[in-house]
């Protein structure tokens, strides 16, 4: 059974600490790199694997985001106000559930990316996402086909792509979170809109054996979490664009 997805949830309410000073004045999804910022590629990503709404939750600099996506046109973008309390990943997907609907989403970082050039990566996993066997599908990478990325990886796969934790954060034999899920909304059922990690339903998919991995293909993932590491990312892409032109 292959689940229909249309709809997609951007995490952009964080406050990007590690990113200063760039972020005192710029929240860290509208930071440009190579004169795109992180939001609008995200964004870009779900526009091309047929998502045709998103949720945007704000908190840290949120009027900035606000306008900013009032300019986009497609997907059609609806705003999740944390502006009052940050509700941390957790929370904040339970809180725009009402937006999001009762039917598999997606959900995607608004501070980390990749390119591709092949098949769209997120159609990939979206045909993939088996609602029967899966409650949660995350997209992963290797290690060497990331730039930005300093540690080990965060997962382990097994032959039927269901997914353990590493239990040694650097340990570099596993596969990294690439900063895309899709979600059955089911998972949340009876969750308050108070803060708390999504790792908490990873945890629980796992134990249940209902928590898989899709590895991208034809693509590079890229992460921003300090001022040197824009440079580098802005290097490499200039160089994917060169080998691709």
């Amino acid at each position: 059974m292959v689940a229909s997805v249309k709809k997609a949830m951007i995490l952009a309410a964080g406050f990007g600490t590690r990113l200063r000073p760039i972020t005192n004045t710029v929240p860290k999804p509208l930071v440009p790199v190579a004169g795109r910022t992180m939001l609008d590629r995200s964004l870009d990503l779900a526009e091309a694997a047929g998502i045709e709404e998103a949720v945007v939750n704000v908190h840290y600099l949120a009027e900035r985001i606000v306008a900013h996506c009032a300019k986009r046109a497609s997907p059609e973008i609806h705003i999740s106000d944390e502006t009052d309390r940050i509700l941390e990943t957790g929370g904040g997907v339970v809180k725009a559930l009402p937006l999001l609907g009762n039917k598999p989403f997606l959900l995607l970082n608004a501070d980390t990316f990749w390119v591709e050039w092949g098949r769209p990566n997120l159609s990939a996993m979206i045909e993939a996402f088996d609602p029967e066997r899966m409650d949660i599908l995350l997209m992963l990478c290797r290690l060497n086909d990331t730039t930005g990325h300093t540690g080990g990886g965060d997962f382990l796969v097994d032959g039927s792509g269901r997914l353990t934790r590493l239990a040694v954060k650097t340990d570099t034999s596993g596969m990294l979170y690439a900063g895309a899920t899709i979600c059955n909304p089911a998972i949340f059922a009876g969750a308050a809109a108070e803060p708390h990690s999504l790792n908490l339903y990873y945890d629980r998919a796992i134990a249940e054996g209902r928590l898989f991995g899709h590895i991208m293909a034809d693509g590079h993932w890229f992460t921003v979490g300090t001022p040197d590491a824009l440079p580098a990312a802005e290097a490499k892409l200039a160089e994917f664009a060169a080998r691709h032109a």
